[in-house]
C-alpha cells in the first residue's frame, strides 16, 4: 500500500506544478461555475485534461498514442505547440510552427543520450510563426529515454522549462505503467499456459484410459466418452481471447466431470446449483475448472469411500458467487498458505495459486480465492466475480504490447 501511494504521489504531484504554471497563465477573473479561484480551476482543468490523455499513453508510446494526448498535453502547458518524439522521429506535432520539425529532431540527440532536458532558440524564416524557443524534456521508462516531449513558445521562460519537465516526468509514469502492464500480461499469459501444461497430462492419461476400458464393452458408451474429451481439450487449448462466460466455463466443466463419472462410478456424485442470471459474467479464462480438478484429484482419487462434489454459482448483486465444495481429506491450513504463496506446489494443489493469483491480477486483492479447510474436513473453496469489470468481457485480450 505505501508503494501504492508513493506511486500515486510521483504521478499527481508533477500535474499540480503544471496546473499552478496553468493557473498564473490563465488567472483572471472570470464566471468559474462555483468552482472556485482561478488557480483552483485551472488546477481542476489540469487533471481533466491528464485524466484524458492517460489512457492512450498506457498503450505505451506509438504514433496513435501520442496524437491521441498531444493536443491534452499541450492544453496542460498552455504553449503554442507541442511535439512527441521516439528516438528517431517525431510522432505527433500539436499546434503552429510545424515545420520546425526538422530542427526538433537535429537537437534530440544530446536530451536522448544524457537524460537532461534542454531549451534553446528555434531558427525560424517565417514572418507569421509564433515559435521563437523550445524546451526538449526527455521521457524515460525503465532508466532508458524513450523519447521527448517538446513545448515550443514564444519567448524564453524559465516557469515553462520546469512545467514542461514536470509534465515529461507524469508522461514517464504512464510509461512505465505500460510496461508494467505488459508485464503483467505476458505473467498471465505465461501462467495460462503453465496451467494447460500442469492440467493435461494428468487429465489426458486418465481420460483416455477409461475409453479404453469402455471399447469393446460398451462402444456407445466409449464414443460419448470420446466427444466429451474432445469437447473439453478444444476448451481448453482455444486460442480466442483470455476470458470466457461462467456458462461456458461450466460447460466445460460438465464434460469434464463426465469423464471423472465414468472413471470413479458411484464413488463420485455432484450436485450443481446454477443461477440463471450468472450464466453471462465473465471471468478469466480456465479459472473455476483447475479448482474442480483440485477438488477431484485432491479429495476423490485414493479413497475407498464415497465423495461428493458440490458446485454453486449464485447471484449476489454486484457479483456473481461461486462455490466449490469437496467433502474430502481436506488439508492443513499452513501448507495451503505456502501453497497459494507460492513456496511448495504438492500434486494435490493443482492451480491453486495460480487461479488465486489471476483473480488479484484482474480483479484486485479483495477477489482473491477464500478457502475454508482442515486436515479431515473437506475443502470450500469460494470466489467472488464481478458482473462488470472495464476490459473484462467474453472473447476479451489482456492488452498487447503496441
Amino acid at each position: 500500500m505505501s508503494g501504492f501511494l508513493a506511486g500515486l504521489c510521483v504521478a499527481v504531484l508533477p500535474l499540480l506544478a503544471a496546473g499552478f504554471w496553468l493557473g498564473r497563465r490563465t488567472a483572471r477573473p472570470q464566471n468559474l461555475g462555483g468552482l472556485g479561484t482561478p488557480v483552483e480551476h485551472a488546477t481542476f482543468e489540469t487533471l481533466h485534461n491528464a485524466t484524458l490523455a492517460a489512457p492512450p499513453l498506457r498503450a505505451g508510446l506509438t504514433e496513435e498514442t501520442a496524437r491521441k494526448s498531444a493536443r491534452r498535453l499541450r492544453t496542460l502547458l498552455g504553449t503554442d505547440a507541442l511535439c512527441l518524439t521516439d528516438r528517431e522521429t517525431v510522432l505527433a506535432w500539436e499546434g503552429a510552427g510545424e515545420h520546425h520539425r526538422e530542427e526538433i529532431l537535429q537537437r534530440l540527440g544530446g536530451p536522448l543520450e544524457t537524460g537532461r532536458g534542454e531549451a534553446f532558440r528555434l531558427r525560424c524564416d517565417v514572418p507569421d510563426c509564433p515559435l521563437r524557443w523550445a524546451v526538449i524534456a526527455p521521457l524515460t521508462a525503465d532508466d532508458r529515454v524513450h523519447g521527448a516531449l517538446v513545448a515550443c513558445a514564444p519567448r524564453e521562460s524559465a516557469v515553462l522549462v520546469r512545467a514542461a519537465g514536470e509534465v515529461a516526468r507524469w508522461v514517464s509514469v504512464q510509461l512505465e505503467l505500460a510496461d508494467l502492464d505488459r508485464s503483467r500480461t505476458r505473467l498471465i499469459e505465461a501462467e495460462i499456459k503453465a496451467l494447460r501444461a500442469q492440467i493435461s497430462p494428468h487429465f489426458i492419461f486418465n481420460s483416455l484410459a477409461v475409453i479404453a476400458s469402455f471399447v469393446r464393452t460398451d462402444p456407445e458408451r466409449a464414443r460419448e466418452l470420446l466427444l466429451e474429451f474432445a469437447d473439453f481439450t478444444r476448451y481448453s487449448f482455444r486460442r480466442h481471447g483470455d476470458f470466457t462466460t461462467l456458462a461456458d466455463e461450466l460447460h466445460a466443466i460438465d464434460h469434464y466431470l463426465a469423464l471423472v463419472r465414468a472413471r470413479f462410478g458411484d464413488r463420485f456424485s455432484v450436485t450443481l446449483q446454477i443461477a440463471p442470471e450468472v450464466l453471462p459474467v465473465a471471468l478469466p479464462f480456465l479459472c473455476l475448472q483447475p479448482l474442480v480438478e483440485n477438488a477431484v484429484k485432491h479429495g476423490l482419487e485414493g479413497a475407498a469411500d464415497k465423495r461428493h462434489l458440490s458446485i454453486t454459482a449464485q447471484d449476489a448483486g454486484a457479483e456473481a458467487l461461486v462455490v466449490i465444495e469437496d467433502d474430502g481429506p481436506g488439508m492443513d491450513p499452513a501448507l495451503l498458505r505456502r501453497i497459494l504463496a507460492g513456496e511448495t506446489s504438492p500434486s494435490g494443489g493443482i492451480g491453486l495459486s495460480n487461479v488465486d493469483d489471476r483473480l488479484r491480477q484482474v480483479y484486485g486483492d479483495d477477489h482473491g480465492l477464500v478457502i475454508e479447510t482442515a486436515a479431515g474436513a473437506g475443502m470450500k473453496i469460494t470466489a467472488r466475480l464481478p458482473k462488470y469489470q472495464p476490459g473484462v468481457h467474453s472473447g476479451a485480450r489482456l492488452p498487447r504490447e503496441p
